[in-house]
């Protein structure tokens, strides 16, 4: 009588052994008894593997501003961006050192600015869809970040 790895025991007979012989054999590797063929073998152990492991860990997004609804920046360099496939306007960006210390890109709405290095601007999180990696805009009209003039 042997008994394979899920508990189960089976019976065998000689002339059904050399019959089974030919299709399975039995393999022991680490005092586990398993009847079945090396493949087999192989895939429950790799099942066995993905069991112990358990499930994984999410990584939880971090927040660019640390959770606070808005903060306060000072602009270090005005940068263009270029947009993904389909668009092709220049977009205006601002690299902003923050109240925390953080250094990050931040994208001017609107047309025209008057954003300069040493400008105190105001940050919010809104991302901008067609530029990969932005994810951060100016406030327009706080600080020293004008508001969007109308051409008549």
């Amino acid at each position: 009588m042997i008994e394979s790895f899920h508990g189960q025991k089976t019976t065998t007979t000689n002339t059904s052994m050399s019959n089974q012989n030919e299709q399975q054999r039995f393999v022991e590797i680490n005092s586990h008894p398993f009847i079945g063929t090396k493949e087999e073998w192989e895939e429950e152990r790799f099942l066995l593997r993905i069991h112990k492991a358990g499930p994984k860990e999410r990584l939880k997004r971090r927040h660019p501003l640390d959770n606070r609804p808005q903060m306060r920046g000072v602009v270090l360099k005005t940068l263009i961006r270029k947009p993904k496939k389909p668009n092709s306007a220049n977009r205006k960006c601002v690299l902003v050192r923050l109240t925390n210390g953080k250094e990050i890109t931040a994208f001017v709405p609107g047309e025209g600015h008057n954003l300069q290095e040493h400008s105190v601007v105001l940050l919010q999180k809104k991302r901008v869809r067609d530029v990969p990696g932005l994810k951060i805009r100016v406030i327009r009209g706080a600080y020293d970040c004008a508001h969007v003039t109308k051409n008549k």
